[in-house]
């Protein structure tokens, strides 16, 4: 709901700062020309996120997700040590790891969200830490395909020539993500 009054609240400021600034008659083409890069965009990202994910599917019907899934396991463990022996939530989460290592933000999200639903069911209502801990905003990406995607719909020759920076920003992000998680979980305890 709020994201479509953002919308269109930018819309609508859109065309009152056009009409306001005597450009009515550029407003359309714009418009128009918007929605054709948008198409072409969302097409070009179309292929790169199908290969992705179809490696992922081939990774998961190979037995090479649950193997990358045993080795997240202790890693997990130790930072959802409340839910280390709960393998649905476990493998659930390494999954989201899985994907978000990939750069597949959009199958990840889905994933982060059942991790999430599963861990809920303990705790209805409440938040608890390893709830919390759920960051599918703060990942580390080996491979960012989305954003390569975007970069090779946009025209750029070398997409994955800020791999070094995803690297280092990724990393900084999940560590200030569980370092906040951690601290602020010791700050407010009941």
């Amino acid at each position: 709901m709020a994201m479509t009054v953002i919308w269109t609240g930018m819309t609508a400021l859109s065309l009152v700062c056009g009409l306001a600034l005597g450009k009515a008659d550029a407003l359309a083409p714009a418009a128009l020309e918007g929605a054709a890069s948008g198409v072409e965009l969302a097409i070009s990202m179309a292929g790169v996120l199908c290969l992705w994910m179809g490696v992922m599917e081939v990774m998961q019907r190979a037995g090479l997700a649950e193997k990358l899934a045993r080795l997240l396991r202790p890693v997990l463990g130790r930072l959802f040590p409340d839910f280390a022996r709960d393998r649905g939530v476990m493998d659930t989460l390494a999954a989201n790891v899985s994907a978000n290592l990939l750069g597949l933000g959009n199958t990840a999200t889905p994933l982060g969200i059942e991790a999430a639903r599963r861990m809920g069911r303990r705790t209805p209502g409440v938040a608890g830490d390893s709830l919390c801990m759920v960051c599918n905003t703060a990942s580390i990406q080996l491979i960012p395909t989305t954003v390569a995607a975007v970069r090779m719909g946009a025209g750029c020759a070398t997409p994955f020539d800020l791999l070094p920076a995803v690297w280092v920003t990724s990393a900084l992000s999940v560590v200030t993500g569980i370092l906040a998680a951690k601290g602020f979980s010791r700050v407010w305890r009941d």
